[in-house]
């Protein structure tokens, strides 16, 4: 099964450098867990995406998806009602890694993210964040974005 190792971090603001390519993204939630299994539909720049999340790990969780049509996404797309959420990607290259740096809109408003993935657990312990990185949140439930298309904005900036 694939794996998806990321750690995120809130950042103050940002400002996507000069040509950076901008990936609108509409995320909803068909089902969310217990056991921390959440299926998602997305809406990625014109692409459709099924996807299913398993595990409760902060580092690291089973990640599988597959592509749909416009049609299935829409006939899907109303079950995610109380579930959803806006947002704009950048992908930004870092000196040993990439982020996707999340900027979300609409009640999420102001808040920005970026999310970096790993091949291993170990390069994973190994990154360095850069300076204008903020506070770890990796594994923070406040900060998932499965809570925050369910539960909106935290209170709080941090943990």
């Amino acid at each position: 099964m694939p794996l998806e190792i990321e750690r995120k971090f809130l950042l103050d603001g940002f400002t996507p450098p000069p040509g950076a390519h901008a990936q609108p993204i509409e995320q909803g939630y068909i089902a969310i867990t217990p056991d921390g299994t959440e299926v998602r539909l997305r809406s990625i720049d014109g692409a459709y995406v099924l996807g299913v999340k398993r595990g409760t790990g902060s580092l690291a969780r089973t990640e599988v998806e597959c592509p749909l049509s416009r049609a299935e996404f829409e006939e899907l797309w109303p079950a995610t009602a109380a579930a959803r959420l806006v947002k704009t990607r950048y992908t930004v290259p870092l000196d040993t890694a990439v982020a996707s740096v999340d900027v979300y809109a609409e009640s999420l408003a102001g808040l920005c993210t970026a999310e970096v993935e790993f091949p291993s657990l170990e390069a994973a312990e190994r990154f360095a964040p850069p300076s204008w990185f903020g506070p770890e949140v990796t594994g923070a439930k406040p900060y998932k974005n499965r809570t925050l298309a369910t539960e909106g904005r935290p209170p709080q900036p941090g943990l």
